[in-house]
Order: structure tokens, then C-alpha cells, then sequence
């Protein structure tokens, strides 16, 4: 018997302010591709302000190789995000000006935002069996996270 769909695994995409608060967050089957859920993960981002609507579009989307595709730069580009994406290697260059990837020295901050997730003991192993409960722990530490930043 072969691989199923169903497999075993998570896929956890998480949006992060300047600071590394979590603003959006998405758990999603280990099997797709962060390209294909990079859409979804950003349409979570609701921050709100003193007046009018909640800003759900981020200025500049700093992400890793895993989301080098010239389809979703686009679709950035379009929204008004400036995309920091590096090029996976083997990929040859687009003829025209070289992109400005000055913003990616930052990455570390989404990473770290990782590791305070991975302080939890509950979210390193997924023992639930549905998503929609392990999303939940999932928010209930980014609020914690949250919390602790506010205090501190």
C-alpha cells in the first residue's frame, strides 16, 4: 500500500510583525507547498488601529527559498507588499535589475518567533486529531507571546 493523502505532518505558517509578534497564523497539511499557502496565511492579518478599518496588508513580506515563485511576487506586487524572496539556486536570473533583498537580514525574527513556539511543549508534537484544536493552542501560545511582549 502506497503513500495516502492524509499522511502524517503539519505545516505551521505564521505572519510576524518588526518585533516578532504573530499576527496571522495557519495550520495547513504538511503535503502543500508554502507557496500555496502563503495567500491563505496572509488573509489572516487583521491589525487594528485608532481609526477606520484593520490594516490586513503588510508593507513588505520578508520570506525564505521555499517561496520563490515569480507568481506570487506578482500577486504581492499587486497588493502593494514589496517581496523579499531570495532565488532558489539553479534558477537563472531575470533579466533587468537585480531585487533588493536588503530586508532579509531580518529573517531571523520570524525564526525566533519559531523557537518561542517551540517552547511550548504542547505545539512540538501535534497530538490532536483535528487541526481546528491544535490551531487553537496554537493561538492560545501566540497570545501568550503576545502578552509577555506588552509586560515586558
Amino acid at each position: 500500500m502506497g503513500l495516502t493523502r492524509r499522511g502524517k505532518g503539519t505545516k505551521l505558517m505564521v505572519v510576524t510583525d518588526g518585533a516578532g509578534i504573530p499576527l496571522g497564523t495557519l495550520v495547513a497539511s504538511a503535503q502543500q507547498a508554502e507557496v500555496h499557502l502563503a495567500k491563505a496565511t496572509l488573509s489572516r492579518i487583521r491589525v487594528p488601529r485608532d481609526r477606520g478599518r484593520a490594516r490586513t496588508r503588510p508593507r513588505s513580506l520578508v520570506a525564505d527559498k521555499g517561496y520563490d515563485s515569480e507568481a506570487l511576487r506578482l500577486e504581492l506586487r499587486g497588493r502593494g507588499i514589496h517581496p523579499c524572496i531570495p532565488r532558489r539556486r539553479g534558477h537563472r536570473p531575470r533579466p533587468g535589475p537585480k531585487p533588493n533583498l536588503a530586508g532579509y537580514r531580518h529573517r531571523w525574527i520570524v525564526e525566533r518567533t519559531f523557537a518561542w513556539l517551540g517552547n511550548f511543549r504542547r505545539l512540538v508534537t501535534r497530538w490532536e486529531r483535528l487541526a481546528h484544536v491544535y490551531l487553537a493552542f496554537v493561538l492560545i501560545a501566540c497570545l501568550i507571546i503576545s502578552l509577555r511582549a506588552i509586560s515586558g
